[in-house]
Protein backbone atom coordinates (compact mmCIF):
# COMPACT_ATOMS: atom_id res chain seq x y z
CA UNK A 1 0.00 0.00 0.00
CA UNK A 2 2.88 2.48 0.86
CA UNK A 3 4.11 1.89 -2.60
CA UNK A 4 1.00 2.66 -4.07
CA UNK A 5 0.00 5.61 -2.45
CA UNK A 6 3.99 7.15 -3.01
CA UNK A 7 2.91 6.28 -6.98
CA UNK A 8 0.30 8.51 -6.36
CA UNK A 9 2.18 10.55 -4.50
CA UNK A 10 4.62 10.82 -7.44
CA UNK A 11 1.89 11.61 -10.27
CA UNK A 12 0.54 14.57 -8.10
CA UNK A 13 3.48 16.27 -8.01
CA UNK A 14 4.85 15.26 -11.91
CA UNK A 15 1.94 17.08 -13.69
CA UNK A 16 1.28 20.24 -14.24
CA UNK A 17 -2.76 20.03 -14.07
CA UNK A 18 -1.70 20.17 -10.24
CA UNK A 19 0.00 23.16 -10.23
CA UNK A 20 -2.15 24.70 -12.43
CA UNK A 21 -5.35 23.86 -10.19
CA UNK A 22 -3.04 25.49 -7.41
CA UNK A 23 -2.23 28.56 -9.20
CA UNK A 24 -6.04 28.92 -10.19
CA UNK A 25 -7.26 28.55 -6.64
CA UNK A 26 -4.98 30.95 -4.97
CA UNK A 27 -5.35 33.71 -7.94
CA UNK A 28 -9.30 33.56 -7.38
CA UNK A 29 -9.31 33.55 -3.66
CA UNK A 30 -6.74 36.57 -3.43
CA UNK A 31 -8.73 38.13 -6.54
CA UNK A 32 -12.24 37.31 -4.64
CA UNK A 33 -11.12 38.68 -1.25
CA UNK A 34 -9.64 41.88 -2.18
CA UNK A 35 -13.28 42.61 -3.70
CA UNK A 36 -14.93 41.77 -1.10
CA UNK A 37 -12.59 43.50 1.80
CA UNK A 38 -12.89 46.92 -0.91
CA UNK A 39 -16.79 46.39 -0.07
CA UNK A 40 -16.85 45.74 3.47
CA UNK A 41 -19.04 48.27 5.30
CA UNK A 42 -20.28 49.31 1.96
CA UNK A 43 -24.55 48.62 0.88
CA UNK A 44 -24.74 45.18 0.28
CA UNK A 45 -21.65 44.52 0.67
CA UNK A 46 -19.92 42.38 3.58
CA UNK A 47 -19.81 43.90 7.31
CA UNK A 48 -17.92 46.69 8.30
CA UNK A 49 -14.11 45.22 9.07
CA UNK A 50 -14.06 47.22 12.25
CA UNK A 51 -16.16 44.34 13.94
CA UNK A 52 -16.46 40.45 14.69
CA UNK A 53 -18.99 39.91 11.70
CA UNK A 54 -16.81 41.63 8.99
CA UNK A 55 -13.29 40.17 10.14
CA UNK A 56 -14.68 36.85 10.13
CA UNK A 57 -16.61 36.69 6.82
CA UNK A 58 -13.35 38.12 5.36
CA UNK A 59 -10.95 35.75 7.10
CA UNK A 60 -12.73 32.57 6.29
CA UNK A 61 -13.93 33.71 2.60
CA UNK A 62 -11.28 30.69 1.46
CA UNK A 63 -14.09 29.22 -0.75
CA UNK A 64 -12.04 28.62 -3.71
CA UNK A 65 -9.69 26.93 -1.87
CA UNK A 66 -12.47 23.84 -0.89
CA UNK A 67 -14.09 23.89 -4.27
CA UNK A 68 -10.82 23.39 -6.05
CA UNK A 69 -9.70 20.83 -3.68
CA UNK A 70 -12.82 18.68 -4.56
CA UNK A 71 -12.08 19.13 -8.14
CA UNK A 72 -8.33 18.34 -7.49
CA UNK A 73 -9.44 15.16 -6.16
CA UNK A 74 -11.61 14.51 -8.90
CA UNK A 75 -8.57 14.66 -11.57
CA UNK A 76 -6.68 12.41 -9.65
CA UNK A 77 -8.93 9.04 -10.25
CA UNK A 78 -10.72 10.32 -13.48
CA UNK A 79 -7.28 11.38 -15.16
CA UNK A 80 -5.99 8.01 -15.55
CA UNK A 81 -9.30 7.03 -17.86
CA UNK A 82 -8.68 10.77 -19.95
CA UNK A 83 -4.93 9.82 -20.26
CA UNK A 84 -5.41 5.97 -21.10
CA UNK A 85 -3.02 5.32 -18.56
CA UNK A 86 -6.01 3.61 -16.27
CA UNK A 87 -4.58 0.18 -18.04
CA UNK A 88 -1.08 0.45 -17.06
CA UNK A 89 -2.16 1.39 -13.24
CA UNK A 90 -4.76 -1.43 -13.09
CA UNK A 91 -1.56 -4.09 -14.85
CA UNK A 92 0.82 -3.02 -12.19
CA UNK A 93 -1.87 -3.21 -8.76
CA UNK A 94 -4.77 -5.83 -10.02
CA UNK A 95 -6.33 -5.30 -6.70
CA UNK A 96 -8.15 -1.93 -7.67
CA UNK A 97 -9.51 -1.29 -4.48
CA UNK A 98 -5.71 -0.40 -2.89
CA UNK A 99 -5.68 2.04 -6.14
CA UNK A 100 -8.73 3.74 -4.78
CA UNK A 101 -7.47 3.52 -1.12
CA UNK A 102 -4.25 5.21 -2.34
CA UNK A 103 -5.68 7.83 -4.62
CA UNK A 104 -8.09 9.06 -1.99
CA UNK A 105 -5.42 9.33 0.70
CA UNK A 106 -3.24 11.82 -2.02
CA UNK A 107 -6.64 13.48 -3.13
CA UNK A 108 -6.94 14.28 0.65
CA UNK A 109 -3.28 15.65 1.11
CA UNK A 110 -4.01 17.39 -2.24
CA UNK A 111 -7.18 18.79 -0.69
CA UNK A 112 -5.52 20.01 2.71
CA UNK A 113 -2.78 21.49 0.55
CA UNK A 114 -5.60 23.75 -1.36
CA UNK A 115 -7.45 24.54 1.90
CA UNK A 116 -4.72 25.75 3.98
CA UNK A 117 -3.54 27.61 0.84
CA UNK A 118 -6.52 29.51 0.76
CA UNK A 119 -6.96 30.55 4.28
CA UNK A 120 -3.18 31.80 4.28
CA UNK A 121 -4.90 34.24 1.42
CA UNK A 122 -7.76 35.15 3.21
CA UNK A 123 -5.79 35.30 6.74
CA UNK A 124 -3.32 37.40 5.23
CA UNK A 125 -5.67 39.88 3.17
CA UNK A 126 -7.84 39.94 6.39
CA UNK A 127 -5.65 41.12 8.59
CA UNK A 128 -4.08 43.84 6.00
CA UNK A 129 -7.13 45.50 4.95
CA UNK A 130 -8.70 45.44 8.62
CA UNK A 131 -4.93 47.47 9.75
CA UNK A 132 -4.99 49.28 6.83
CA UNK A 133 -8.33 50.98 7.90
CA UNK A 134 -6.66 51.42 11.34
CA UNK A 135 -9.12 49.04 13.05
CA UNK A 136 -8.05 46.25 16.10
CA UNK A 137 -7.80 42.81 15.51
CA UNK A 138 -11.56 41.45 16.95
CA UNK A 139 -10.82 37.72 16.82
CA UNK A 140 -8.49 35.49 18.87
CA UNK A 141 -5.87 33.73 18.03
CA UNK A 142 -7.92 30.63 19.10
CA UNK A 143 -10.51 31.51 17.03
CA UNK A 144 -7.90 31.93 13.71
CA UNK A 145 -6.36 28.72 14.61
CA UNK A 146 -9.21 26.64 14.85
CA UNK A 147 -10.09 28.48 11.23
CA UNK A 148 -7.15 27.27 9.62
CA UNK A 149 -7.34 23.37 11.09
CA UNK A 150 -11.40 23.56 9.24
CA UNK A 151 -9.75 24.58 6.23
CA UNK A 152 -7.23 21.77 6.69
CA UNK A 153 -9.70 19.69 7.52
CA UNK A 154 -12.11 20.72 4.92
CA UNK A 155 -10.22 20.61 2.17
CA UNK A 156 -8.74 17.04 2.82
CA UNK A 157 -12.26 15.48 2.99
CA UNK A 158 -13.38 17.06 0.18
CA UNK A 159 -10.30 16.02 -2.36
CA UNK A 160 -11.26 12.91 -0.56
CA UNK A 161 -14.79 12.99 -1.92
CA UNK A 162 -13.57 14.60 -5.07
CA UNK A 163 -11.52 11.11 -5.73
CA UNK A 164 -15.04 9.51 -4.74
CA UNK A 165 -16.66 11.23 -7.55
CA UNK A 166 -14.24 10.87 -10.47
CA UNK A 167 -13.89 7.46 -9.82
CA UNK A 168 -17.66 6.82 -9.99
CA UNK A 169 -18.28 9.12 -13.30
CA UNK A 170 -14.71 8.48 -15.15
CA UNK A 171 -15.05 11.67 -17.13
CA UNK A 172 -13.18 14.15 -15.92
CA UNK A 173 -14.91 16.84 -17.94
CA UNK A 174 -18.56 15.44 -16.03
CA UNK A 175 -16.78 15.28 -12.00
CA UNK A 176 -15.60 18.72 -13.16
CA UNK A 177 -18.77 20.19 -13.87
CA UNK A 178 -20.26 18.20 -11.55
CA UNK A 179 -18.78 19.58 -8.38
CA UNK A 180 -19.25 23.48 -9.43
CA UNK A 181 -22.56 22.87 -10.14
CA UNK A 182 -23.49 20.58 -7.00
CA UNK A 183 -21.90 23.46 -4.73
CA UNK A 184 -22.38 26.69 -6.48
CA UNK A 185 -26.07 25.83 -7.91
CA UNK A 186 -27.94 22.48 -6.34
CA UNK A 187 -26.78 23.48 -2.69
CA UNK A 188 -28.35 26.29 -3.00
CA UNK A 189 -31.56 25.44 -4.65
CA UNK A 190 -31.82 22.21 -1.95
CA UNK A 191 -30.77 24.57 1.19
CA UNK A 192 -33.32 27.10 -0.24
CA UNK A 193 -36.35 25.10 -0.63
CA UNK A 194 -35.55 23.01 2.65
CA UNK A 195 -33.95 25.13 5.47
CA UNK A 196 -33.70 21.84 7.76
CA UNK A 197 -31.10 20.04 5.98
CA UNK A 198 -29.49 23.16 4.77
CA UNK A 199 -26.31 22.01 7.33
CA UNK A 200 -26.12 18.75 6.21
CA UNK A 201 -25.55 19.39 2.88
CA UNK A 202 -21.90 18.58 2.13
CA UNK A 203 -20.14 21.64 0.73
CA UNK A 204 -21.85 23.48 3.46
CA UNK A 205 -20.80 21.47 6.44
CA UNK A 206 -17.48 22.15 4.73
CA UNK A 207 -17.95 25.65 4.97
CA UNK A 208 -18.84 25.51 8.34
CA UNK A 209 -15.93 23.90 8.85
CA UNK A 210 -13.78 26.35 7.63
CA UNK A 211 -15.51 28.97 10.11
CA UNK A 212 -17.56 31.00 6.96
CA UNK A 213 -20.96 31.52 9.03
CA UNK A 214 -24.29 30.72 7.03
CA UNK A 215 -25.62 33.68 5.61
CA UNK A 216 -22.38 35.40 4.86
CA UNK A 217 -20.78 33.88 2.11
CA UNK A 218 -20.29 35.45 -0.90
CA UNK A 219 -21.80 33.26 -3.00
CA UNK A 220 -23.07 29.69 -2.74
CA UNK A 221 -24.86 27.47 -0.32
CA UNK A 222 -24.68 29.47 2.66
CA UNK A 223 -25.43 32.96 1.37
CA UNK A 224 -28.92 34.88 2.81
CA UNK A 225 -28.72 31.76 5.68
CA UNK A 226 -29.77 34.05 8.19
CA UNK A 227 -30.47 32.42 11.85
CA UNK A 228 -29.14 29.10 10.43
CA UNK A 229 -26.85 26.98 12.81
CA UNK A 230 -24.17 25.24 11.02
CA UNK A 231 -22.60 21.51 12.08
CA UNK A 232 -20.47 21.38 15.09
CA UNK A 233 -17.04 20.87 13.99
CA UNK A 234 -16.93 17.02 15.08
CA UNK A 235 -20.46 16.36 13.79
CA UNK A 236 -19.32 18.36 10.60
CA UNK A 237 -15.96 16.26 10.02
CA UNK A 238 -18.04 12.89 10.42
CA UNK A 239 -20.65 13.98 8.22
CA UNK A 240 -17.81 14.35 5.47
CA UNK A 241 -15.74 11.59 6.26
CA UNK A 242 -18.89 8.97 5.96
CA UNK A 243 -19.72 10.68 2.33
CA UNK A 244 -16.58 10.00 1.58
CA UNK A 245 -16.34 6.31 2.82
CA UNK A 246 -19.74 5.54 1.11
CA UNK A 247 -19.36 7.17 -1.98
CA UNK A 248 -15.72 4.64 -1.95
CA UNK A 249 -17.80 1.86 -1.07
CA UNK A 250 -20.22 2.61 -4.10
CA UNK A 251 -17.34 2.90 -6.29
CA UNK A 252 -15.44 0.03 -5.03
CA UNK A 253 -18.33 -2.32 -5.91
CA UNK A 254 -19.20 -0.71 -9.02
CA UNK A 255 -17.26 1.28 -11.49
CA UNK A 256 -13.72 0.31 -10.07
CA UNK A 257 -14.23 -3.27 -10.90
CA UNK A 258 -15.96 -2.44 -14.95
CA UNK A 259 -13.72 -2.88 -17.54
CA UNK A 260 -11.87 0.20 -18.99
CA UNK A 261 -12.94 0.81 -22.10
Amino acid sequence: MNRLIRAEFLKLVCTRLSYGLLAVSVGLTALWTTLEASRAGQPNGPASLSGYAGQTSIITGGVWGLILAAVLGVTISSGEFRHHTATFTYLAAPRRVRVLVAKTVVGAVGGAVFGLAGYAITLTEGLAFTAGHGYGLAVGAGTLTDWGLGHLVAGALLGAIGVVVGSLVRSQIAGVIGVFVWTIIIESLIGGLFTAVRRYLPYTAASALAGTPLGSASFGPGRGATGAVPLPFAAATALLAAIALAGAVIAARTTVGHDIT
